[in-house]
């Protein structure tokens, strides 16, 4: 199932990974969303949308944590960008093409966010910015973020 969330107010939103298994522990309070069956998953959500998507304000800073026991990965769709928008990758790639190499030839440790461990980013330039896990992107693990003026 895929939700929406909507934070009001702040300028932090913080975005959690949960891979399905026990792991480090990351309070709840430290994240907003969470990777449930390779799926992001708001933990405040709103039916109809078509992948989980969390509205925020241009100047928030998106932070994603690992609950997990499983490495992920935060990979922007570089066609996914609204224009004039700095591209974003743990492991800070400049492009979706060389984030996916250094995954798959595990160069620089593959842009992973390993259990108990964050990836934070700002965002400045409002539109919609798509992005995804690459490890488990073919069992859906995509999401969205809307970033209002």
């Amino acid at each position: 199932m895929h939700r929406r969330a909507f934070l009001a107010g702040g300028t932090t939103l913080s975005v959690g990974v949960l891979a399905g298994c026990i792991g480090p522990s990351v309070s709840k309070s430290d994240y907003d969303i969470g990777m449930v069956s390779n799926g992001f998953v708001p933990q405040e959500p709103v039916e109809g949308e078509d992948m989980a998507t969390h509205q925020l304000t241009a100047g928030d800073t998106v932070t994603w944590a690992n609950t997990g026991s499983r490495n992920h990965t935060v990979t922007a769709y570089g066609s996914g960008l609204p224009e004039g928008a700095s591209y974003f990758a743990s492991g800070g790639f400049d492009t979706e093409p060389d984030a996916r190499r250094a995954w798959q030839d595990n160069v620089e440790g593959g842009g992973n966010i390993s259990p108990g461990a964050t990836y934070e980013v700002t965002l400045t330039v409002p539109g919609e910015y798509y992005y995804f896990c690459i490890p488990h992107e073919g069992a859906g693990m995509r999401g969205k973020l809307v970033v209002d003026d």
